[in-house]
């Protein structure tokens, strides 16, 4: 039996599984929301990695902390009613030392191309460390869920970094490059400047969201989102479930929610069959094995109705989800659900690899056949080259590892590999493009800007992204336009526009760590 702690949560005591996040715990409890927005509306997580800022909530004192991220403790007190605190005593930051390392090295992002580039680098002698912002080892693929251990392939490449030389820093969140080759972050610990002669950037990606009316209630997740909620010990079981969006991360999804009890009502799909059996027969001659776990979801999914051509118009609610609507292009109908598990496909996480200088096409990073990118010793894998999947993360990251290593050899062996990797990638973005309707969903009132309660009326006479900041400060809250930023450009076209540091929220005392 799990081992319970207790909690305070807005001056009332609660007991919790020892392993859950504390957005977990808080969506174990009906009514609570994380926030209430710039204009009166209840919020409550939407993507479940700590992205979104969504989730934020005042934590023992400290404002602003992401729940998602965060392990509960025993004796934690936490308030979702106001957001203010005082900041630490200055005498406490000036006895606080900034830590500073230095390794040949750094890997940034501890997913499954992570990993393999830690473990091969670290085999081959280099100094290696790899920084992420979530407390465990594994990524969004890989993700950590007390419930449900890691397969064994998936257990095999942690133990192996966990085997090796390659040092582990956990909820860390690089903000700042003050020069080549010298990195900030905030760590629960306090600011760390940290120097390396290399540095691999496997920073992932998230869920694109498309604006809808009803989209920022409570009860409306990003697909991978609620998994992540879920694996965190959020409970599931019983509750009426669409999953709608677009890509095969939908029936992933859907999959693990219903072997830990979720009532699926159906799975959305998008896209249109004709491109879906057209996909499924390149994979047939190209990917079998991928038919095959395919197949594998099909049958665990069987009674479940899948519905391509389908997606998404409403959500309706008081202060959280009661119902969705959703169209097939000629009819309308709303369906009864208690959570809707919603995301348009993925994009990459760019926001370093752009501080950093390295050059961007069609939003994903270029580099050559050795994952350089366009800035010296600094190299990209994995989603931020391309969505690819498993097989492509790992190739790319060990790609880079013998790269960094000085293995060149070892490296030009499995690039022939990577070139068929990149033909799935081509034929997955092909499938699964979102179409042209999907455009028309926000009405006048839609919020897009979650952060700034920045209406789709506000934006649609604006020219530009840097017009719209000046005019309404969309993308200039706390999630610097990571989810607003998607929307606008699939909505407008716009740019992202330029990055600049920090990239993250951070605590004034983390920003003197630069030099």
């Amino acid at each position: 039996m799990d081992k319970r702690i207790a909690l305070t949560v807005n001056d009332e005591q609660v007991n919790a599984p020892e392993h859950c996040t504390v957005a977990a715990v808080l969506l174990a409890s009906p009514g609570v929301a994380t926030r209430v927005s710039v204009t009166g509306e209840a919020r409550g997580p939407l993507c479940g990695m700590g992205v979104c800022f969504e989730c934020r909530v005042t934590i023992d004192g400290e404002a602003h902390q992401r729940s998602c991220q965060i392990p509960t403790s025993d004796g934690m007190v936490v308030a979702t009613r106001g957001t203010d605190s005082y900041p630490r005593e200055y005498e406490q930051y000036l006895s606080e030392q900034i830590v500073n390392k230095a390794y040949d090295v750094l890997v940034i992002g501890a997913g499954p191309a992570g990993i393999a580039t830690a473990v091969t680098a670290a085999q081959a002698g280099q100094r290696v460390a790899v920084l992420s912002d979530d407390p465990h080892i594994g990524g969004q693929i890989w993700r950590h869920d007390h419930a449900k251990p890691l397969g064994r392939f998936a257990a095999d490449w942690r133990d192996r970094l966990s085997r090796s030389s390659a040092e582990w820093i956990a909820s860390a969140s690089v903000f700042a490059s003050p020069k080549p080759g010298v990195l900030l972050a905030e760590t629960p610990t306090g600011p760390m400047r940290i120097r390396a002669d290399q540095i691999v950037l496997a920073c992932g990606a998230r869920e694109r969201f498309v604006p809808f009316p009803g989209w920022t209630l409570p009860g409306v997740f990003g697909a991978g989102g609620l998994q992540a909620l879920v694996k965190a010990g959020m409970p599931i079981a019983g509750q009426r479930v669409i999953v709608a969006g677009t890509g095969p991360l939908l029936l992933a999804v859907a999959d693990y929610l219903r072997s830990r009890g979720a009532n699926i009502r159906f799975i959305a799909e998008q896209t249109s069959r004709v491109k879906l059996a057209r996909f499924a027969g390149d994979l047939l001659l190209r990917e079998p094995m991928k038919i095959v776990e395919a197949a594998g979801f099909a049958w665990r999914l069987r009674g479940i109705p899948f519905r391509p051509n389908c997606w998404p118009t409403r959500a309706d609610g008081d202060s959280r989800l009661q119902s969705a609507t959703l169209t097939d292009g000629s009819r309308r109908w709303t369906e009864p659900c208690d959570a809707l598990a919603c995301g348009f496909g993925l994009v990459a996480n760019t926001e370093l690899p752009r501080l950093l200088g390295c050059a961007i096409e069609h939003g994903f990073v270029c580099v050559d056949a050795d994952q350089r990118t366009s800035v010296p010793n600094v190299f990209a894998i994995g989603e931020l080259t391309g969505i690819g999947g498993l097989d492509k993360a790992l190739l790319e990251g060990e790609i880079a590892g013998h790269v960094v290593a000085g293995r060149f050899d070892l490296a030009a062996a499995l690039q022939r590999r990577r070139t068929k990797a990149f033909g799935f990638v081509a034929r997955l973005a092909d499938t699964f493009a979102l179409r042209d309707e999907l455009r028309q969903l926000p009405d006048a009132k839609t919020i897009v800007c979650r952060c700034e309660d920045v209406t789709f009326e506000q934006l649609r006479t604006q020219p530009d992204i840097r017009t719209a900041k000046l005019h309404t400060r969309i993308g200039m809250g706390p999630c610097q336009g990571r989810i607003c930023g998607c929307a606008t450009e699939f909505l407008f076209g716009w740019d992202a526009g330029s990055v600049r540091s920090p990239i993250f929220p951070v605590a004034m005392k983390s920003l003197a760590g630069g030099e």
